[in-house]
């Protein structure tokens, strides 16, 4: 599959969210002409932030040999609006992948019926 926009990405990934009542990490590594090579999805629990495992997402990005990489994760709150806390990991997050070679082009919050996307919030 090609994600060429955040509605792509929002539509590929909303089954793995639809009536999650726990908050989920998911996140889909492409090539350079935005195909999917690969996904990963981690269960979090209930915390209000979304814990960004660095080590693992940058080295699951480097095994599928990924040029690139959306994140997306749910608040069971109902409330799509990004904490703090997630705007300072996405950009974290995008600063060490970036010197890796590997662009975040994206982090989505489903929640409520909605999805959000960082980029489009001006956060990335």
């Amino acid at each position: 599959m090609q994600i060429r926009t955040a509605r792509d990405a929002a539509d590929f990934l909303a089954p793995a969210f639809a009536g999650a009542r726990r908050e989920l990490l998911a996140i889909l590594f492409i090539d350079s002409n935005r195909f999917v090579v690969g996904r990963s999805e981690t269960r979090q629990g209930e915390q209000a932030a979304i814990d960004l495992p660095l080590r693992p997402i940058l080295a699951d990005a480097l095994r599928f040999d990924a040029a690139g990489l959306i994140l997306a994760h749910n608040h069971p709150s109902g409330d799509p609006t990004p904490s703090d806390a997630d705007v300072a990991a996405t950009r974290k997050l995008a600063r060490i992948a970036g010197e890796l070679g590997v662009q975040v082009h994206d982090h989505l919050i489903f929640a409520g019926g909605s999805c959000r996307s960082f980029r489009a919030m001006g956060f990335l």
